[in-house]
C-alpha cells in the first residue's frame, strides 16, 4: 500500500461509519444500548482515523495541491464539495460533544443533539464517498 491507496481507503472509511451510524441508530431504537454505544463509538474512531489519512494523503503525499474535477459534473460536483466541507466542519465538534453526553450520561441532552448530529454526520459520510466516486479516475497513481 502505497499513499496514492488513501483515497480508496478513505473512501471505504467514509463508507464503514455510515454502517456504523445505522447499526448503531438501529440497536438503540432496538434497545440495544451496548451495542449503539459500540457502534457508535467504533464510528467515531472510524471517522478520526478517516481524518487523519485524508490529511496525510492531501498534504503529505500530494503536498496540499488539490485535486480539480473538470468533468461534466461540475456544479453537481461543487454542490456536493461545499455541503460535504461545510457540514463536516460541523459534523466532527457535533459527534464529540454527543458522545461526550452520551458517556457522560447526559441522555436528556445525548437525545437531543443526537437528533441533530446524526442526519449531518450521515450525510456527511454518504457525501464523502460521493465526492471519491466523483474525483476516483483523476487521483495519481504511483
Amino acid at each position: 500500500m502505497s499513499g496514492y491507496d488513501l483515497p480508496v481507503l478513505n473512501a471505504a472509511l467514509n463508507g464503514s461509519a455510515t454502517v456504523l451510524l445505522i447499526g448503531g441508530f438501529i440497536a438503540v431504537k432496538a434497545g440495544l444500548i451496548r451495542l449503539h454505544k459500540a457502534a457508535m463509538l467504533t464510528a467515531l474512531a472510524t471517522s478520526a482515523v478517516f481524518l487523519t489519512s485524508y490529511l496525510y494523503y492531501h498534504f503529505a503525499v500530494r503536498g496540499g495541491q488539490a485535486t480539480r474535477y473538470t468533468g461534466e459534473w461540475r456544479e453537481l460536483y461543487l454542490a456536493v464539495l461545499l455541503s460535504h466541507t461545510v457540514l463536516a466542519a460541523a459534523a466532527a465538534p457535533l459527534a464529540l460533544i454527543t458522545a461526550w453526553l452520551g458517556l457522560s450520561n447526559r441522555l436528556i441532552w445525548h437525545r437531543r443533539i443526537a437528533r441533530v448530529t446524526l442526519p449531518i454526520w450521515l450525510y456527511v459520510s454518504i457525501t464523502g464517498v460521493v465526492v471519491y466516486l466523483f474525483l476516483k479516475d483523476l487521483y495519481p497513481s504511483e
